[in-house]
């Protein structure tokens, strides 16, 4: 195959992956459920949901730890869902992976 088709191919692959990650949303939650975050493809947090049992003025570090930990949550999701498209796609490409 020709480097031309190669990195034409390539391309193609890149601006298919740039959609999916347009359309990617995905939801995190800590303290069974009581934050849900929830991050676009791109990483910007489109909402936040915090129960109010949840919220203590005595113990505002709690709230602070079960936010963070919901935004990582839906961090790594969104990693594995790019490394799983990216994988699939990789195929696309033969012999340059193998």
């Amino acid at each position: 195959m020709k480097i031309q088709q190669l990195m034409k191919q390539a391309q193609q692959m890149q601006e298919k992956l740039q959609r999916e990650v347009s359309t990617l949303v995905v939801e995190g939650s800590a303290g069974g459920g009581m934050v849900n975050v929830v991050m676009s493809g791109h990483r910007r947090i489109q909402s936040v949901k915090i129960d109010p049992e949840v919220i203590d003025s005595e113990d505002p570090g709690m709230l602070e730890d079960l936010v963070l930990t919901a935004v990582n949550e839906a961090s790594n999701k969104i990693d594995q869902a790019l490394q799983e498209k990216m994988g699939g796609m990789a195929g696309g490409l033969p012999g340059l992976f193998q």
